[in-house]
C-alpha cells in the first residue's frame, strides 16, 4: 500500500535533510577552514580509449608541461574487469590496457605503453615513477629482484640503473641496513635531483633507511636512518609492535614502510613512514630537521592489520603519500592516507593540519585505499586509489 505525504509531511522532510545537509558541510568547513578547500571534477579523467580497463593508480607524477602521469598496475586485475579480453569477448568491457598513462590537462590520454613483458628489465610489481625535464620516464617496482629503469617519454628504452638483488621469494630476503652494493628488494620511493644529479631512495619496505646514489654513475653517496642516524647505527631487527591503544612511540629509528620520499623548493627532504604515522623531513645530506604525526589513533603497524582480502583486518598506517603544494613557498604538504581514505592538509612550516578532503567511499570526491597523490602547477590536487578502488581523480582548488 502506498502511502502520501501531507504538505506539512514533506515539508518537515525537506527541512531535516537540508539540516542533516548543511550540519555535513559546516563540519567539512570546520576541519578545512585554516587551509584550502577543494571540490572534485567529477569528469576528469576522460574515459580510456580502446575499452582499456584502468587498474590500480599506484603512483602519480606531474611533469614540467602540466601534464599527468600515472602508473596503471594491472597486477590484480579481476576476470569480472576484463569480460572483453577472452576470445571470443564474454562482455563489453574491458581489456588490459598500458601501465604507463600520460594525460594532459583535459584528461585526454596523449601517451601510453608499458606492461609485463614490454621490456626485460620491467618491475614485477611497479611502484613509483617520476618524470624529468627532458621527459624521460624512470620506473621502479617492490618484488626482489627490480630495479630501476629508465625510458623516453615514447617508452623507448634508455638505461637500466642495474644493482640488482636476487630474484628470490620476498620472506628470503634478509633485513641489511649497512650495505649499498644492490638496490634494495623493494624500493619504497625515489626522487631525481636533477640539478645535484643523484637520486633518492626510500628503503623501504624491508629495511630501514634513505639512500642516495650518483644519477649518472650510480656509484653510492650517503645514506641515513630514522633522524639522521648513520647506516651503522640502524639495527636489523624487525620493528617491534606497540599497543594499539595509543599512538605510535616516537622512536629513533625508521619504521617500514617508507612509502615516499620528496623534497621541497627549499632543499627539504620529506619521507613518508607509514610503519609509525610519521613524516620526517631533513637537509639533503641527511641531518634531521622536524617530524609531525598524522592521525597517530590509526595503528600503523602489527600483526592485526590486514588488506584487501582480509576479512578480519583493516589496512595500517596513514602516510601513504604526500605532496607539497605549488604556491611559491609551498605552504601545505598533502598527505594521502590509505587507511581512513583522506587527504590531510598540514602546514609545512610546523606540521599543524590545516584541513582535510575525502572520506571512504566510491561516489565522486570520496576516495578508497587512496595511495598516490600529486599537485600541478595550477593547484589541482590528484589521487590515485589501489587495490579495489582502482582509479584517478582530480580535486580543483576553491579558494
Amino acid at each position: 500500500m502506498r502511502h502520501k505525504l501531507s504538505g506539512l509531511s514533506v515539508a518537515v522532510v525537506v527541512l531535516v535533510m537540508g539540516a542533516a545537509a548543511l550540519t555535513g558541510l559546516v563540519q567539512a568547513q570546520q576541519r578545512a577552514t585554516s587551509g584550502p578547500r577543494y571540490r572534485v571534477d567529477p569528469f576528469w579523467p576522460k574515459p580510456l580509449p580502446n575499452k582499456w580497463a584502468m587498474q590500480q593508480i599506484v603512483d602519480i607524477y606531474v611533469d614540467r608541461d602540466d601534464h599527468i602521469w600515472a602508473i596503471n598496475r594491472r597486477v590484480d586485475a579481476r576476470p569480472d574487469e576484463l569480460t572483453a579480453a577472452t576470445n571470443p569477448p564474454r562482455g563489453e568491457c574491458c581489456v588490459l590496457g598500458p601501465e604507463i598513462l600520460e594525460f594532459d590537462q583535459d584528461g585526454n590520454v596523449v601517451n601510453a605503453w608499458g606492461g609485463p613483458n614490454y621490456h626485460e628489465g620491467w618491475p614485477g610489481r611497479l611502484q613509483t615513477i617520476a618524470v624529468d625535464r627532458q621527459k624521460n620516464v624512470y620506473l621502479s617496482g617492490t618484488t626482489p629482484g627490480d630495479g630501476i629503469i629508465e625510458f623516453t617519454r615514447e617508452g623507448k628504452f634508455v638505461r637500466d640503473f642495474g644493482r640488482r638483488g636476487p630474484k628470490v621469494p620476498a620472506d628470503q630476503v634478509k633485513q641489511n641496513n649497512q650495505q649499498t652494493e644492490i638496490f634494495p628488494p623493494g624500493i619504497g620511493s625515489f626522487e631525481l635531483d636533477e640539478d645535484a644529479r643523484e637520486i633518492f631512495i626510500s628503503d623501504g619496505f624491508l629495511n630501514k633507511r634513505i639512500l642516495v646514489y650518483d644519477l649518472d654513475t650510480f656509484a653510492f653517496k650517503r645514506g641515513w636512518g630514522g633522524h639522521g642516524i648513520p647506516l651503522g647505527e640502524i639495527d636489523n631487527n624487525p620493528t617491534p609492535d606497540y599497543n594499539v591503544s595509543g599512538p605510535p612511540p616516537d622512536q629513533m629509528q625508521f619504521a617500514p614502510a617508507l612509502h615516499c620520499v620528496h623534497f621541497s623548493r627549499d632543499g627539504l627532504v620529506y619521507v613518508c613512514e607509514r610503519g609509525s604515522d610519521r613524516v620526517q623531513v631533513f637537509t639533503k645530506q641527511g641531518k634531521f630537521v622536524r617530524q609531525w604525526f598524522v592521525h597517530p589513533s590509526t595503528q600503523s603497524r602489527g600483526p592485526n592489520c590486514g588488506g584487501i582480502w582480509s576479512t578480519t583486518a583493516p589496512p595500517c598506517g596513514t602516510v601513504y603519500h604526500m605532496a607539497l603544494s605549488s604556491d611559491p613557498q609551498q605552504r601545505y604538504v598533502f598527505v594521502a592516507d590509505g587507511t581512513n581514505n583522506m587527504v590531510w592538509i598540514y602546514n609545512r612550516s610546523d606540521g599543524t593540519l590545516a584541513g582535510s578532503f575525502g572520506g571512504n567511499g566510491r561516489y565522486a570526491g570520496q576516495l578508497h585505499w587512496i595511495d598516490a597523490v600529486a599537485v600541478d602547477s595550477k593547484g589541482n590536487v590528484y589521487t590515485g586509489e589501489v587495490e579495489d578502488g582502482k582509479r584517478i581523480q582530480k580535486f580543483v582548488p576553491l579558494n
